[in-house]
């Protein structure tokens, strides 16, 4: 705490402070490409998810997920099928039970029944009587649901023919399209005709028919979206006619955080002792409060001894050494919570300072404040492009298509084994005469190939390189704007000797000289991140055979890799800043940043909380004040003259609030996040300019009045028109 320290920090096991430089004025501008081989690395592993996103592209074809297939591998809704968007399932309840019907020839990937390409979903109840098996076809079916080679007008098959062979629906119940499928309509099966007891093929009880269709194992984990559709046109319906509203919520989230960001020059020092000063009255209350609570229960003869130990906290309330153990213990809190602030009362004004020279910084370069679109967009390439390199590669195999039953009990089908492969734009039951209901049906992709059993090795190299891509784009941003921020701190007169353009400069170097570095950093991170990823993953597969002791260790290892995630995300941020400042390569930068913030290391903290604080409460202004504005006018509580907007014509109002909302929330972390790293700069430039120089006329300070004048320093002789600000 002496003056020595703060003057010439002293010699430690962290190594010699910064020295003088005579020629240092700010980011280097000789500088050479650091951290090479990894620079190689790098673009070998881009080259190659660049390689793999074309094999994926050449080999797959996402409308395997986009359009559903019918029975004879057609899509619907496109090609020949473009006017018939759904696929209907002639027998819904083999869908509802296909896991236990088929297992062993389906695997319970695919319905067993026929599958035929339609119009509009039936929408409602119809089934086949007893007495309809004696009349003509084209009298008991509607054509448009019958597979496409049947004409019902000139066939020579009979209705029991027909239903055997699954060639036309004996019974249909009403259905929504759900992702082109016609699935139940669940609101409409209480509706079921008791008729359908009687129906050939159904079960015996209506409500059996229910229990079949709405708790099968097949259709249990889509029910609840069967009025996906519905809900989604509505959502898309309250955007269309409040779109404009959002956009301006928007805006004035944008523009709440700037003038924030702006006036924390003014008013830091006011937020930072409010919350003070708040903190230790709430202290003060409470040990008030708990000495009253101890003179109340005074004459109260029950003590701790006698009440012993109960579940019924409230008792222990009605004890006087309860309180009184509470008053020790928050008095002994307040204590520490005041001797600290005393101590450490003029680290927390260098705090105080740096973040005001921050919105300085912000002032004189807004251009800082547009870069998160920069990395935004960047980020959206890397997770576009992952998403369709991982479509693609799903879909990459061809379809595989087997000869089954759909009805064992019909004839013979005991040769029927689920193994032979066919083609269904091709395949006929005749080939197999004694099971009439043999069909050729999709089971899965093909995964034989070399390309396709090496899917999921692809698709862990798809993670892998987007992590890395994603880390690097971070790592892009804060090497960027430290370098921008750096020139700031060591422009000596502000802001004439501030750079042309410290955004544009502090990219281009980034760029061009330190892409290696970036890459290595973004790499330990991704293998961090990585690790996390593999322990989560054994932990969801084993979950049903842990133990306590099981449960405890992997949680213990999550808590351990999540710090050293937070850990490696620190020392990465303030490496980037020193390889911006200097050049040199990733170990070097990392090294020096974590030396010289241990020499610092209570500044360090004190400027971490106090920012953090800041920060929240910034956010937490943007957000909730905005989110407060749009509920109060998409609820209808703020109403527009002339009627302009109406919040009687949503469906839901909520969606707009929490577009707005969630949208407050991104645009004002990513103004805070490029104050946080200003701020972090500045930190990191204010101490090495205490170790560099002694404010003589040789070694004069770069730091501003405010900070000099709370450290007790002074320029000793700065030459005219070269006053700081």
């Amino acid at each position: 705490m002496g003056k020595k320290q703060e003057t010439s920090p002293e010699s430690s096991e962290y190594g010699e402070p910064a020295q003088f430089d005579p020629t240092f004025k700010g980011p280097m501008k000789k500088r050479g490409c650091t951290d090479i081989i990894c620079l190689i690395l790098f673009m070998a592993v881009i080259l190659g998810y660049i390689v793999v996103g074309i094999l994926a592209w050449l080999y797959g074809d996402p409308r395997h997920v986009l359009y559903p297939r019918n029975s004879t591998g057609w899509f619907c809704g496109i090609g020949p099928n473009k006017d018939q968007p759904n696929l209907f399932y002639m027998n819904i309840l083999k869908c509802a039970t296909s896991v236990n019907v088929m297992a062993s020839a389906l695997n319970g990937l695919q319905c067993p029944t026929t599958q035929v390409c339609v119009a509009q979903c039936p929408s409602t109840f119809w089934a086949v009587g007893i007495d309809m098996y004696f009349k003509k076809p084209a009298e008991v079916f509607n054509q448009s649901v019958c597979v496409p080679s049947l004409n019902l007008s000139n066939t020579i098959l009979t209705v029991q023919q027909i239903v055997d062979k699954e060639l036309c629906p004996y019974f249909y119940i009403p259905t929504v399209s759900v992702l082109g499928r016609c699935l139940p309509d669940l609101s409409s099966l209480g509706n079921i005709p008791s008729s359908f007891s009687n129906i050939p093929g159904l079960p015996t009880s209506v409500n059996e028919t229910v229990g079949m269709i709405q708790n099968g194992t097949g259709t249990r984990d889509i029910v609840n979206g069967f009025n996906a559709k519905e809900i989604g046109v509505r959502i898309f319906e309250d955007f269309a006619s409040s779109w404009p509203w959002i956009l301006l919520g928007l805006l004035i989230a944008m523009v709440v955080s700037l003038l924030f960001l702006l006036l924390l020059r003014f008013t830091a020092p006011v937020m930072v002792w409010v919350l003070i000063i708040g903190v230790l009255g709430a202290g003060a209350y409470g040990i008030w409060h708990c000495y009253w609570e101890y003179a109340n229960y005074k004459s109260a003869s029950a003590t701790i001894t006698n009440v012993g130990f109960t579940t019924n906290l409230q008792v222990y309330l009605q004890v006087q050494e309860t309180w009184l153990a509470f008053l020790i213990i928050i008095s002994v809190v307040e204590a520490i919570l005041l001797l600290t602030i005393i101590f450490l009362r003029t680290r927390i004004l260098i705090a105080i300072a740096l973040i005001q020279e921050s919105s300085k910084a912000i002032g004189h370069m807004m251009s800082a404040l547009v870069y998160p679109l920069v990395t935004f967009v960047l980020l959206l390439v890397c997770v576009a492009y992952w998403g369709a390199t991982a479509l693609y590669l799903a879909t990459s195999g061809s379809p595989i298509y087997r000869v089954v039953a759909l009805n064992s009990s019909q004839g013979d089908c005991s040769s029927i084994s689920g193994n032979v492969s066919c083609d269904p734009q091709n395949f006929t039951a005749a080939d197999y005469p004694g099971c009439p209901s043999a069909s050729c049906i999709f089971i899965k992709y093909n995964n034989e190939g070399l390309f396709q059993r090496n899917l999921f090795n692809l698709q862990i190299y798809n993670v892998v390189a987007f992590l890395w891509c994603v880390n690097f784009v971070i790592a892009l941003g804060h090497c960027t704007l430290a370098g921008a921020f750096a020139s700031y701190y060591w422009a000596f007169t502000k802001p004439g000797d501030i750079p042309m353009f410290p955004v544009c400069g502090g990219f281009i170097r980034a760029l061009r000289y330190h892409v290696g570095s970036l890459a290595f950093g973004a790499l330990i991170l991704t293998l961090v991140q990585i690790a996390r990823i593999l322990l989560e993953y054994i932990d969801q597969k084993t979950r049903a055979a842990q133990n306590p002791v099981a449960r405890f260790i992997l949680c213990c290892m999550k808590c351990c890799l999540w710090c050293l995630e937070k850990f490696i995300k620190f020392l990465n941020r303030n490496a980037y800043i020193m390889i911006a400042i200097y050049g040199k390569n990733f170990c070097v930068s990392a090294k020096n940043a974590f030396k010289l913030l241990m020499r610092n290391i209570i500044r360090v903290v004190v400027l971490d909380k106090v920012t953090d604080i800041l920060l929240f409460f910034g956010k937490l202004l943007v957000v909730g004040g905005v989110g407060v504005l749009s509920f109060f006018f998409f609820s209808g509580r703020i109403r527009l003259p002339g009627n302009v907007f109406r919040s009687e014509t949503l469906n839901y109002y909520w969606m707009p609030i929490i577009t707005v909302v969630f949208g407050s929330y991104l645009i004002a972390h990513g103004f805070f996040s490029v104050y946080n790293m200003c701020v972090d700069t500045l930190f990191l430039c204010f101490l090495e300019d205490l170790e560099r120089n002694d404010g003589s006329l040789q070694k004069p300070y770069f730091m501003s009045k405010n900070l000099m004048k709370i450290l007790n320093k002074s320029n000793k002789a700065q030459k005219k028109g070269k006053g700081k600000e």
